[in-house]
């Protein structure tokens, strides 16, 4: 496309989730953009039309198709932007046969650790590593912008947990992180399952097994396995109670803890 055949007016679709969903009131956005507009220019064209959600500026990462963008970002005609609220925490990638990267939709129990193990481990490991996530009944660190609706259910017991998910660049993400792995540890043969959808009390929300040769490989991979898929995928938790919901979670971190800007780092929030 030339100069003169590019187009005066951008059409972007804007993709809104978890908080920011129920602000809005609405999945996605379509904006008309001027040419050369940036990403930064596409959130202030959205918060003049939902105010609500300007107060999250800060928090607020963006991804432009998929992928991870800065907010100088120029934007192009049919451009899809996902806004990346704060996050909380893969179908099978297309990596290796040995990893098990998947988002269920479905009751996950303890069963699942010897499910994974099965189907990962061989008779080169020494240490197999498991983790898992359960919702617990005790609230935990809620998401910037929602501490007045965590007061108000301050000392009450969680419900159950809903989560979800963005599910292209969760995926993607989980595949980065098992990438990571291997090139830090040479763990090839690991395993990241998370749920989306509704958790109930005391049921399983994230599972990671990890195996190795050896037991330090194994359990720092599962350690970062966890760690950097909770401060990484963009996959949201909303606690929730008898008479409403609360948002958990930190700005997401779009790389390895020390590659970023102070801000990305994920703070000491509680929870699996």
């Amino acid at each position: 496309m030339t100069a003169m055949d590019a187009p005066d007016v951008l059409e972007v679709r804007v993709r809104l989730f978890a908080m920011q969903r129920e602000l809005a009131g609405t999945r996605e956005v379509p904006l008309k953009l001027p040419a050369g507009a940036t990403v930064e220019a596409a959130w202030a064209a959205l918060v003049e039309r939902y105010p609500a959600l300007a107060p999250a500026r800060s928090f607020v990462r963006f991804a432009r198709n998929g992928e991870y963008a800065e907010a100088a970002t120029l934007l192009e005609d049919g451009d899809e932007l996902a806004c990346i609220p704060p996050v909380s925490g893969g179908a099978d990638g297309a990596g290796p046969p040995a990893r098990i990267l998947e988002l269920r939709d479905g009751s996950m129990g303890v069963e699942i650790v010897a499910e994974l193990i099965e189907r990962l481990a061989s008779d080169e490991d020494g240490g197999v590593v498991a983790f898992l996530g359960r919702t617990r009944r005790t609230p935990g660190t809620p998401a910037p912008g929602q501490e007045i609706e965590a007061a108000r259910h301050a000392d009450r017991t969680v419900d159950l947990l809903e989560y979800e998910a963005h599910h292209t660049m969760a995926e993607r993400t989980l595949e980065t992180i098992a990438d990571e792995i291997a090139e830090r540890w040479d763990v090839t043969r690991l395993a990241i399952v998370h749920r989306v959808g509704e958790v109930p009390l005391g049921e399983v929300s994230i599972a990671v097994v990890a195996c190795a040769p050896h037991r330090d490989a194994a359990f720092a991979a599962a350690r970062y396995a966890i760690d950097e898929t909770k401060a990484r995928a963009p996959i949201w938790k909303a606690e929730r109670f008898t008479d409403g919901r609360v948002w958990i979670g930190q700005p997401v971190r779009t790389g390895p803890e020390g590659n970023g800007p102070a801000a990305d780092r994920p703070g000491n929030e509680k929870g699996p």
